[in-house]
């Protein structure tokens, strides 16, 4: 796979680091001459040039590219990248960083944005997860479609626990889509139990996300007679 970043700074380049460990192929672009740092990410091409200029992407034949990634420190410059990425070179995937939440509004499909990454909102929900047990977190969101990456850590005393997951009627536009229990990471066949403690992975729409939640809560108490 091709993949473009647009930002060589410290995140661009621990991306490509990892993109190429993964076995991609890897250009890095900035327009800065101090961001070209070779000798630290080898393995990658590299273009010193604006990713916001069409004669640059054209430069790094954005059109080859499977994925873009906008990972700049200005928002303006990953929104302009993931449009022109999207509009003018058709790229199935674009991924773009959001530096200020309160631009994450307009990093959808209309600026071109497949999957939005903000780092202080990951950070805050990572910390969310830690310490929540029964609260869903929400962990990324998707552009197409108003889905969301949330996570729900289940609860002894969840009425779903020692349930099979086959058995369970997830909500419409739900998808489980991992376990995490302990150091193991489990794909969710309809014959695994879910047990108390165990972290579950979900892609989900938004408006599916309260009936989510509430289904996975504490057991409801029985009413007496």
């Amino acid at each position: 796979m091709r993949v473009s970043i647009a930002g060589a700074g410290a995140v661009g380049r621990s991306i490509a680091a990892e993109l190429l460990e993964n076995g991609h192929e890897v250009l890095l672009i900035d327009k800065a001459p101090t961001a070209i740092s070779v000798e630290r990410v080898p393995m990658a091409e590299w273009l010193l040039a604006d990713a916001c200029e069409i004669t640059s992407l054209d430069e790094a034949a954005l059109q080859r590219c499977n994925v873009v990634i906008a990972a700049t420190g200005d928002d303006k410059v990953n929104l302009v990248v993931s449009l022109l990425a999207k509009t003018e070179y058709g790229v199935p995937r674009v991924v773009a960083r959001v530096n200020n939440p309160k631009n994450e509004w307009l990093f959808n499909e209309s600026w071109g944005v497949d999957v939005a990454v903000s780092t202080p909102r990951l950070m805050s929900a990572l910390v969310e997860e830690a310490v929540s047990v029964g609260d869903l977190v929400r962990l990324l969101r998707f552009s197409h479609g108003d889905a969301n990456l949330v996570e729900l850590t289940l609860p002894p005393e969840s009425a779903l626990a020692g349930t099979r997951v086959g058995d369970v009627a997830w909500p419409e536009d739900t998808s489980l889509v991992t376990i995490i229990r302990g150091p193991r990471v489990l794909t969710p066949s309809a014959e695994e139990t879910l047990e108390p403690g165990d972290e579950l992975l979900f892609v989900a729409a938004q408006a599916r996300e309260e009936q989510l939640e509430d289904l996975l809560s504490v057991r409801q108490e029985s009413s007496g007679t």
